[in-house]
């Protein structure tokens, strides 16, 4: 599954460096998590570092981008290959 994040972001800046996929990106109000690049950290760490540094807890799974871990694998392996 993707991660989200939700209106309580304060837009503190901590998420956007942590992710190694690059998948957080300044929206129009709040930051933002694209799901096609989003692994929960599968293949980099064992959590999700976002979540780990989040100050507000704001960063919940998204219930719109269900996948399994073999799935975020094959994602994750995916991202890897484009580079």
């Amino acid at each position: 599954m993707a991660l989200i994040i939700t209106d309580d972001c304060i837009n503190c800046d901590v998420c956007e460096p942590e992710c190694p996929n690059g998948a957080i990106s300044q929206g129009d109000e709040i930051y933002i998590i694209d799901p096609t690049k989003c692994t929960e950290c599968v293949g980099h760490y064992d959590e999700p570092q976002c979540q780990q540094v989040c100050p507000v807890d704001c960063i919940p799974l998204d219930p719109e981008n269900v996948e399994s871990e073999d799935e975020l694998m094959e994602k994750y392996e995916r991202l890897q290959a484009e580079g």
